[in-house]
């Protein structure tokens, strides 16, 4: 069945015992322990990355409605109103019909969705200034709590 090393010097019994303790795989303790180590780790890091990526998408939520608001007030400068409701953000892309001194695209892409997917809402009057820019984050609901993430 095996080889018969009784007839091998006693040496090469040795450097034969060495090369196969050498080619032994990983046990599945050894394994087994592997896995947990690594699943601990995720259990740590993981919920950190996450939060880290709502956060992000706040800021970009942020920093979208901080450019319209100057895009709007752009638009208010030029054409001596704010863009009216049925106009909406694509006033600042395409000139409205009755808007003379546009002197747009004020906008240098389209009106882009926010970072969850769902169009900005504008709204003229705001309810604390004059208008209003609002993503309603990544529920999408509008509560009117801080989950809104808005210009006012």
């Amino acid at each position: 069945m095996g080889f018969d090393t009784g007839c091998l010097p006693a040496g090469r019994r040795r450097a034969r015992h060495t090369q196969a303790a050498k080619q032994r795989g990983f046990t599945l303790l050894e394994l087994l322990v592997v896995l947990v180590i690594i699943g601990m780790l995720a259990a740590l890091v993981g919920p950190r990355y996450f939060a880290q990526l709502g956060k992000s998408q706040v800021t970009v939520a942020r920093a979208q409605i901080d450019v319209f608001t100057k895009a709007i007030d752009n638009f208010r400068l030029d054409v001596g109103r704010y863009p009216t409701a049925d106009e909406g953000l694509n006033a600042l892309v395409v000139k409205p019909a009755n808007a003379d001194k546009w002197a747009g695209p004020y906008l240098k892409k389209e009106v882009p969705l926010d970072p969850w997917g769902h169009p900005y809402i504008y709204k003229i009057p705001g309810a604390k200034s004059d208008y209003a820019v609002i993503s309603n984050g990544p529920d999408n609901k509008q509560s009117g709590d801080e989950a809104a993430i808005t210009n006012e």
